[in-house]
């Protein structure tokens, strides 16, 4: 399958710039899965910045209907 990095650019909001996995989400997602974690992109931007994207914090925000 083709990966279609260029396009996931535009809906990518990972604010860690040395990030080799922008724009690839399968890579992105088995690499926080390996962490307990979501991608940056199931975060709003606020919380995404803080790194914190665990199953815990997203179920917080799901819970208080922040996402």
């Amino acid at each position: 399958m083709e990966c279609k990095q260029e396009r996931n650019m535009d809906v990518c909001n990972c604010s860690y710039d040395p990030c080799p996995r922008k724009g690839m989400c399968c890579d992105c997602i088995i690499y926080h899965r390996e962490s307990r974690q979501l991608p940056a992109c199931f975060f709003p931007d606020d919380v995404e910045r803080t790194f914190d994207r665990s199953y815990e914090r997203f179920t917080q925000l799901v819970r208080s209907g922040n996402v």
